[in-house]
């Protein structure tokens, strides 16, 4: 199996570390690591470093440092403008997405959206929700990087987003073309765009494609809003160099 990952705000600089607060605890009362088991501290943005347990205390580790690395960007990114989902779907769209392997979340206000996040301590609540889910997940599936989970934006600020992107895909369910059918670039920014469970207004789709979106489809069959990302990132992982 491969060695749990720990996030931490700073990587040890010398031989030995301690691995203590929330990841610390989780480490030695959850986990139960004990002396002359391994584990990976991170960074979130690419820095690793791989530690021997030393000593296992009440709520913390000792630790020895093994070996350093740092896991490089990828040229190609994928950033996924996710519209606001109901309920808990917005925090599971995150959640596999992370695990897919996107490098950036954008919530999307879309007209649309049964829910709504307001500018208040309740968007920034349910903001923060996300962005827990995406630092959650990444450590699950072993991420060197935690995507950053960006603030929302409307209508307006996505087409300034699909306008500077390398190129832009709005999955929509009326499209004739698939995403295989779009030329790929080799780096830069692919924004990735996923409509609310009511679909994506019909002045929001022309907006984006008189930006330069490509309106595409995944398969036959419709996704819900809060699955289409993962589903995407699995075939750009495919037809691209991200998965090789």
């Amino acid at each position: 199996m491969t060695l749990p990952v720990f996030l931490v705000a700073a990587l040890p600089s010398g031989s030995e570390a301690v691995l203590d607060g929330p990841e610390g605890r989780h480490a030695a009362t959850v986990r139960r690591l004990r002396a002359g088991e391994e584990l990976v501290l991170s960074d979130g943005s690419g820095a690793q470093v791989r530690c021997e347990v030393v000593e296992a205390l009440k709520d913390s580790l000792r630790l020895r440092v093994v070996e350093r690395w740092v896991v490089p960007a990828p040229a190609l990114r994928v950033v996924v403008a996710q519209a606001l989902v109901k309920g808990d779907r917005g925090e599971l769209a995150v959640e596999l997405a992370t695990e897919a392997g996107v490098d950036g979340v954008v919530p999307w206000k879309a007209s649309r959206c049964v829910t709504k996040w307001d500018d208040g301590p309740r968007g920034a609540k349910a903001l923060e929700r996300w962005r827990a889910t995406a630092r959650e997940a990444a450590k699950q599936a072993r991420r060197a990087r935690v995507p950053e989970v960006a603030d929302p934006v409307s209508t307006p600020g996505l087409v300034r987003l699909a306008q500077s992107a390398a190129v832009a895909l709005v999955l929509h369910e009326s499209a004739s073309d698939s995403v295989a059918s779009v030329e790929l670039p080799r780096e830069g920014d692919v924004l990735l765009v996923v409509g609310p469970e009511g679909g994506i207004a019909e002045e929001e789709l022309k907006a984006l494609t008189q930006a330069g979106a490509h309106v595409v489809r995944l398969g036959p069959t419709v996704l819900r809003a809060s699955t289409a990302a993962a589903v995407a990132l699995g075939a750009l992982g495919v037809l691209t160099d991200r998965w090789r």
